[in-house]
């Protein structure tokens, strides 16, 4: 079967069978995530047998990574958008042309991040609160991490033009044969090689170019996608790179946003102990397990929701949109209590330090709680850029982050000299309030702009 009737049959069976179509869709996702997720628990395992300095370390170039993290995913979120659209409207050479801008965009950034991180990473290291007996490490680690920076989001942007046309295998493939390096390359360089936490930056770089390798070998010598890479054609195109950046800039805005939050929170933590912010990381990374499902869904929902829109089936994004949020609550719930009751059992499997213990269960036990409400929150933000609207995700992020979360920390713990368990009640408390305006821009978008499409 072609490509043009692979996406043929696709489409038709998204708008037969939608329920079905965002677990097809969803599945895929979660399995490759979960991979992911793996590799980054069994990452910190073995960083953890280093001591609780090292984990202070990698928890230091978190808000680093998670900046960078959201500029490729956040604009890979407009480029899945973007390709969804113009494949559910029929418009094959916009969906190609949003692809070549995708690689041109994904090389600029690669280029602009990595020279910063190696000029000025120490300094920016410095800046966000790490302590001088960390900085050597985590420094260390930063500039090996930048060596594959470009790698990494090169592959994260063609992970996001597969998702536009609703391939989702091949990246799960990709994200496992990546992991499996990881986890293996780990021991090696951090333990055998001798080469401490760096030794695990080095284990990320080399995985992060292998999975490259094989990504640019299927894209553009075997040609796996629907759409086509004519890169020596190449002109840029002011409505393409509106479309794209409509959704992707909020989107990327918002994990920058997140970015300086983990930055803030850090900060205030490190005046606990660097334990405290090694138990932040340790818990950071715990709790992503139980959003494995969650961020499945919500990329399928963004996937499913611009094809739908593309075509003008309203009836069917207000069916997705009721079941796939739903079915998130229902997951979430159940994974909180799960969590909540065994925290103790799951931390103890990354630090023998009683202190890091006990923050990362408070801080585990005290999220937990929300976890049913974020997950309506980054569902509805998934569907929204679905749609074509990138803003509301960024303004809520702002609002729960800069607006609610940091603030009501600082208050607690530098106003009130209250204990570290109220920066968790801070978190909690911006959680609920972004849930709620989440729900109303939700209902206000849908009368807004869907009656607007033709039947």
């Amino acid at each position: 079967m072609t490509q043009e009737n692979k996406r043929h049959s696709r489409l038709q069976s998204f708008l037969d069978n939608p329920s079905k179509s965002m677990w097809t869709l969803a599945i895929p996702i979660i399995a490759g995530m979960g991979i992911q997720t793996l590799y980054s628990l069994v990452d910190m395992f073995f960083i953890g047998k280093l001591g609780g300095e090292a984990i202070a370390a990698v928890a230091f170039n978190m808000p680093i990574f998670f900046l960078v993290m959201g500029l490729s995913f956040g604009l890979g979120s407009g480029v899945t958008a973007s390709i969804a659209r113009f494949i559910g409207s029929e418009d094959k050479v916009n969906a190609d042309n949003a692809a070549e801008h995708s690689i041109v965009i994904a090389v600029l950034i690669s280029i602009i991040l990595s020279a910063l991180g190696l000029i000025y990473g120490k300094e920016i290291l410095t800046f966000m609160g790490c302590t001088p007996n960390v900085l050597p490490n985590a420094w260390n680690y930063l500039k090996v991490s930048c060596y594959g920076l470009s790698f990494g989001i090169l592959s994260a942007f063609f992970r996001s033009i597969l998702a536009g046309e609703g391939d989702m295998k091949l990246p799960m493939i990709l994200a496992g044969l990546g992991t499996v390096f990881n986890i293996i390359l780990d021991p090696i360089f951090i333990f055998y090689l001798d080469f401490g936490v760096v030794g695990a930056a080095w284990a990320t770089t080399i995985s992060q170019m292998i999975v490259f390798i094989i990504f640019t070998f299927m894209l553009f010598i075997k040609k796996h996608s629907y759409v086509r890479f004519k890169m020596s054609d190449f002109s840029p195109s002011k409505f393409i790179i509106g479309d794209i950046i409509k959704v992707g800039i909020p989107s990327s805005m918002s994990f920058i946003v997140m970015s300086l939050g983990q930055l803030f929170f850090n900060r205030i933590l490190v005046t606990y102990s660097t334990g405290a912010v090694a138990a932040y990381q340790i818990g950071g990374r715990i709790d992503m397990i139980v959003f494995l499902p969650i961020m499945g869904i919500a990329s399928a929902l963004t996937t499913m929701v611009g094809m739908f829109y593309g075509a003008n089936e309203t009836e069917k994004i207000k069916f997705i949109t009721k079941y796939g949020i739903s079915r998130a609550v229902i997951i979430t719930s159940i994974g909180a209590v799960i969590l909540y009751t065994f925290a103790p059992n799951v931390v103890a499997l990354f630090t023998t330090e009683s202190s890091i213990k006990s923050i990362s269960i408070g801080y585990l036990r005290n999220i937990s709680i929300i976890f049913p409400f974020i997950a309506i929150g980054l569902s509805i933000g998934r569907i929204l850029q679905g749609i074509g609207l990138g803003m509301p995700s960024l303004i809520i992020t702002i609002i729960r982050v800069i607006g609610v979360a940091g603030p009501l920390a600082y208050y607690f713990t530098n106003i009130l000299n209250k204990p570290i368990e109220w920066i968790w009640y801070a978190m909690v408390i911006s959680g609920l309030m972004a849930t709620m305006i989440s729900v109303i821009w939700l209902r206000v978008a849908f009368r807004k702009l869907l009656p607007a499409i033709p039947k």
